[in-house]
């Protein structure tokens, strides 16, 4: 085998944001030398023909983020010869205005036939990349579909400990389950559930001890949560999952797609995903005292509840946001706190990356200062480079703190949604 490398670049004088509009599509037929394009798995993978051959070409999308404004693709088949092909595709601001368009692709093919391989490569690119400058590139039109929000019902889950959850009708395709952080609730999620809902069969879970589910009588281990929600699948009837977790539930969401991926058609992790299971036993300690300060000193959740929501919140969040937030830490009981805490800072494992093969969207808030933009691209680009068959997006909320998908909801909601029909 031998491995080679094409990169193509061109500058445009159309802002960053008008050209990846005209691009972001990964099933869009922009390219002049695509004769037919089909998207199949819900725009997953897109299966073409090109001017003048008879070969069908597949790809597979493998990495994508709106915030990067970049793709990468694999060749699945078509390109004879072809051992390994991984594709990009990136649009970057120009410092003297426009931007700058880059194709490239790192290429493994037999050495019969890598330098045919290459130059067609780089023939593809390069035409490509002159029909964008030919093209009277403007802002595409953006319709956006109005979503009806299913209606949402209560209820629990009657085993010890109780489980509270909210959920919207069955619409078959998998159960979309949100879990909430270490200081919220299932109420977080009202900006969500009820939207999502009329995607696919959508659920709330109050964690044990938080909301309306009852605290167990033994100190709670990820495993017991891992637990509960295979109570709500069972409840639900639900065989196959989506789960999407905010910080604290981003890290037990994981959790459990470690222990479970085959149930996993999707993960979605906000605000956060390794918790605390890469730091060491100094950091794990000095997070769980630090937080246990007020409470040895007497205070519950409801009296720091305003100074932690300063702390976590984007500049940007709203009265409302901010007030729905220090009540959900307020609703909090100390014992429930203090049994968080001690789960969240002994961690059972490090996470393999390796089994997230379930597609994953990644998001955090731009000024999250406990999850902050580098270390959550960080991860993504691990899970990225470590998966066999990726399939990520990561994106930044602009303007959001922490609890993004509460202090911006539309802007959460928007990759969400696409993320959650393409798994439908």
């Amino acid at each position: 085998m031998v491995q080679t490398s094409v990169h193509c670049t061109q500058h445009l004088t159309a802002e960053a944001d008008v050209v990846w509009a005209h691009l972001r599509d990964f099933c869009a037929p922009w390219h002049p030398l695509i004769a037919t394009m089909k998207a199949e798995v819900g725009g997953r993978v897109r299966a073409f023909t090109v001017m003048g051959e008879d070969t069908l070409y597949r790809e597979r999308l493998a990495w994508f983020s709106d915030t990067g404004r970049s793709m990468s693709y694999m060749h699945l088949e078509g390109i004879e010869g072809a051992h390994r092909y991984e594709g990009r595709l990136s649009v970057t601001p120009a410092d003297k205005g426009g931007c700058v368009v880059s194709m490239s692709a790192e290429i493994e093919a037999t050495a019969a036939r890598a330098e045919e391989i290459a130059s067609g490569t780089e023939f593809v690119f390069e035409t490509g990349l002159k029909a964008l400058t030919e093209s009277a590139l403007k802002t595409l039109p953006v319709t956006k579909a109005e979503m009806v929000a299913a209606p949402v019902t209560h209820r629990m889950i009657d085993d010890l400990p109780r489980l509270a959850i909210s959920e919207t009708a069955d619409t078959g395709g998998p159960l979309c389950l949100f879990l909430h952080g270490i200081g919220g609730n299932r109420s977080n999620w009202d900006n969500q559930l009820g939207l999502a809902g009329a995607i696919l069969h959508s659920a709330a879970m109050d964690f044990r001890g938080y909301g309306d589910s009852t605290l167990g009588s033994e100190q709670t281990r990820v495993e017991d949560y891992c637990d509960d929600i295979l109570r709500v699948c069972e409840v639900l009837g639900a065989d196959k999952l989506v789960l999407c977790g905010l910080s604290y539930g981003s890290w037990i969401a994981t959790s459990f797609a470690q222990r479970y991926p085959k149930m996993l058609a999707g993960l979605v992790l906000a605000g956060g995903c390794t918790g605390m299971s890469e730091a060491g036993p100094e950091q794990r300690d000095g997070f769980r005292a630090s937080r246990e300060v007020p409470l040895d000193a007497g205070q519950a959740p409801a009296d720091f509840a305003q100074t932690v929501v300063n702390a976590i919140a984007g500049p940007k969040a709203s009265d409302a946001a901010r007030a729905a937030l220090v009540a959900s830490m307020g609703a909090i009981s100390v014992a429930t706190y203090r049994d968080a805490l001690q789960c969240f800072t002994n961690p059972p494992e490090q996470f393999d990356f390796s089994k997230l093969e379930m597609p994953v969207l990644i998001m955090t808030g731009e000024y999250d200062r406990l999850a902050p933009p580098t270390e959550i691209a960080a991860v993504a680009a691990r899970i990225y480079a470590t998966v066999k068959a990726p399939d990520v997006r990561f994106e930044i909320i602009k303007g959001a703190g922490h609890v993004c998908n509460l202090e911006d909801g539309s802007a959460f909601n928007a990759p969400l949604f696409e993320f959650l029909r393409r798994l439908r």
